[in-house]
């Protein structure tokens, strides 16, 4: 229990900065008064509709994507694998798109597009790394390949029709600026609903690491279960995307920082990338809102600037044997 404890904190200590920064005409005793049940109006909608909304967004989103990224690396046995760099996170963002264009109205059907477009990604992915040999470096060249295709026909919808995005650099970088509380009510279930399966069926991983053949041995369905990850991490990414936009390096530096920590077991590792995944980016979220205050940077600038150099140091530390662990 001790090794839960320091998430728990850093998780608790976050939405409690995140609820009380901000606007300085709101002070502390402000939001105090309006989590008791007074406060003016405005006071409460900037509170219930529009804080609370936003830091519940930036939890689940942030645990979406390191459960995605965990789920990736451990299913692919490759520590630089991530929803971002194989692709997933813009696929997942052309059909956002698409869905703004086709169903202009039906905030449900993002989800279910942003989800097709995740698992169109993770399929290319998976297509051209089985023609060039499914070696761990072709699985990343090939969603490095994929991914380029889908933000450029991202790049091209946003240029044709750039009424079917509000912000196209934010939503490019990703943020929680402009998050729906309609979106949230469709997301949200799903992302729970996908954490909770992603706990459950974790166990497997820890064969899986075994290689394919001992694993089979244990009887472990090694290629039914490759392809439940695989889906599982495309539905978390693309709920997480259909939020917040193309958030980058998240699925990549908490499940690497979760290893290096805690050398734990598969399930024991997905609830902590959950409760420092959340904490992580609803931090960068109130950064993001702080820096620069009264202006608002995206999200997602904030998780690119940390993001670069931990890809820096994974790739030194793994120089000699890369996409392997120790």
């Amino acid at each position: 229990m001790r090794k839960y404890i320091l998430s728990v904190t850093v998780l608790v200590l976050a939405v409690f900065i995140a609820l009380f920064a901000g606007n300085t005409a709101m002070d502390s005793r402000h939001v105090m008064e309006v989590i008791c049940g007074g406060g003016s109006p405005a006071e409460r909608v900037i509170i219930f509709q529009i804080r609370i909304p936003r830091i519940l967004a930036s939890l689940v989103s942030g645990a979406a994507l390191a459960v995605s990224g965990y789920l990736l690396q451990d299913n692919l046995n490759n520590i630089i694998a991530s929803p971002g760099l194989l692709g997933i996170n813009n696929g997942a963002g052309l059909f956002v798109l698409i869905s703004a264009l086709v169903f202009p109205y039906k905030s449900g059907m993002k989800c279910l597009m942003s989800f097709t477009g995740a698992l169109l990604s993770a399929a290319i992915v998976c297509v051209l790394s089985i023609g060039t040999g499914m070696s761990k470096t072709s699985v990343i060249l090939s969603g490095v390949a994929g991914g380029s295709l889908m933000a450029s026909l991202t790049q091209v919808i946003i240029s044709l029709k750039p009424e079917t995005v509000a912000d196209k650099v934010a939503f490019s970088l990703g943020g929680f600026a402009n998050t729906g509380q309609d979106m949230m009510k469709t997301a949200i279930p799903v992302i729970i609903t996908a954490l909770i399966l992603s706990f459950i069926t974790a166990g497997s991983l820890d064969l899986m690491l075994l290689g394919d053949e001992t694993a089979t041995g244990l009887g472990v369905n090694v290629t039914f279960y490759r392809l439940i990850f695989i889906a599982l991490a495309s539905l978390l990414a693309g709920a997480a995307v259909s939020m917040c936009g193309l958030i980058g390096f998240v699925g990549l530096m908490v499940p690497n920082f979760i290893r290096m920590a805690w050398n734990g077991k598969s399930r024991e590792n997905v609830l902590r990338c959950i409760l420092t995944g959340a904490a992580f980016l609803l931090l960068a979220d109130t950064a993001a809102r702080l820096i620069v205050f009264p202006y608002e940077l995206p999200c997602g600038l904030i998780t690119n600037i940390l993001g670069t150099p931990s890809l820096i140091c994974v790739l030194a530390k793994k120089r000699k044997r890369l996409g392997t662990y120790d």
